[in-house]
């Protein structure tokens, strides 16, 4: 059976309270009188140990606490009480928990300090990595040999096939939607059959290559960074450099190359469900047939919009892989870190994407491809 230690205190005729500890005062017996010490107040003139049977650190340390708040000392310890007492009384700090905060204006401009340090560190890495990614493509264009064909291939599989009826459902949505809340608003100035016009030069030149990216962005630039990341964490890619195999050339070029090839078809292939999707509910709400929504299509929407899209497509899936890929190159310390590195690359590559897209607006405006 177990043995709890023990407080009693008795009050003297000055008034003076005297403690008198029994029985074991270790982190197993000592939870019964923890909240009596605590209790104390008043004058203690003494805390007794001599009926203490044993004391751990956290017995002495419970002990020490009492005495230095109340002022009191302590009598009748055993050798080994004493020297625990004076360890932890050695060991003590009256140091504060938490750092004192900072006022506002300094927390404030310490904090923009440290974003804009670590933003140009950030920055150099990703041109570094952007760096070891060019010397590697030229390495394998003087030799052709070291080309991995295979892995392209099961890249451009979980990248582009993999990815089409997720892209094309929500494409097809998309098309539906735009469709017929344009139809909502032009109908309100007598033009809903502008909404051939709408649907179509806004699939093409904007959402179908914007929303693919982002789809992709967090469908396989997610999966490009939690599997190098996982790689990078289980040392498989030391392995690698140790067998004289270059991991930028086996793991990062097939991916890039990859999801820059197929955002071009993935792209074409989300602007032809986003007009299906338009030409359908277009045929069932505003009476417009299906395929004079199709041939409409052909006449109010200019060739340079389709060329606007497939010059933006491959961009985009170069940021979304090299985000990945660099992110999972970055991985380091523990699991978690596969998670943190996942995120970021999910959000940066959309966040690039869409300054991209909105710089690629602007610059195709001035050329007059507006």
């Amino acid at each position: 059976m177990r043995e709890w230690a023990q407080l009693q205190v008795d009050t003297g005729d000055d008034g003076a309270q005297r403690v008198a500890v029994s029985g074991p005062l270790t982190i197993s017996s000592i939870a019964l009188i923890d909240s009596q010490f605590r209790a104390l107040e008043g004058d203690v003139a003494s805390i007794d140990l001599s009926g203490v049977t044993d004391m751990d650190t956290i017995g002495a340390w419970t002990v020490h606490r009492a005495c230095k708040r109340l002022g009191t000392e302590i009598i009748g310890p055993s050798d080994k009480a004493s020297n625990l007492i004076e360890t932890v009384a050695s060991a003590a700090s009256d140091a504060p928990m938490a750092p004192e905060r900072l006022p506002v204006v300094e927390r404030v401009l310490v904090e923009v300090g440290d974003k804009t340090r670590n933003a140009w560190a950030g920055t150099k890495s990703v041109v570094g990595f952007l760096g070891v990614v060019l010397i590697a493509m030229k390495d394998i264009l003087r030799h052709p040999s070291r080309f991995r064909t295979k892995a392209v291939v099961h890249q451009l599989e979980l990248v582009g096939v993999s990815s089409l009826p997720i892209i094309g459902l929500m494409s097809f949505l998309i098309g539906i939607v735009v469709a017929q809340q344009g139809a909502a608003q032009l109908a309100q100035f007598g033009a809903e059959t502008l909404t051939i016009n709408l649907t179509g030069r806004l699939a093409t030149r904007e959402l179908g290559v914007l929303m693919t990216a982002i789809m992709v962005a967090g469908r396989s630039g997610s999966a490009f960074a939690a599997q190098i990341g996982t790689m990078n964490l289980t040392e498989e890619i030391d392995a690698m450099r140790t067998i004289g195999v270059d991991p930028v050339e086996a793991l990062v070029i097939p991916r890039i190359l990859a999801a820059v090839f197929m955002m071009l078809l993935l792209g074409f292939f989300s602007i032809v469900l986003v007009i299906v999707g338009g030409a359908t509910i277009s045929s069932v709400t505003l009476g417009i047939p299906f395929f004079t929504f199709l041939e409409r299509i052909q006449e109010v929407v200019p060739t340079y919009d389709l060329w606007v899209a497939l010059i933006k497509a491959p961009v985009f899936g170069l940021i979304v892989a090299m985000a990945g890929c660099y992110q999972g190159m970055q991985v380091e310390g523990n699991s978690e870190e596969v998670g943190t590195r996942t995120t970021k690359a999910v959000v940066q590559a959309i966040f690039a994407v869409i300054v991209l897209d909105a710089f690629f607006a602007v610059f195709f405006t001035e050329l007059g491809w507006a």
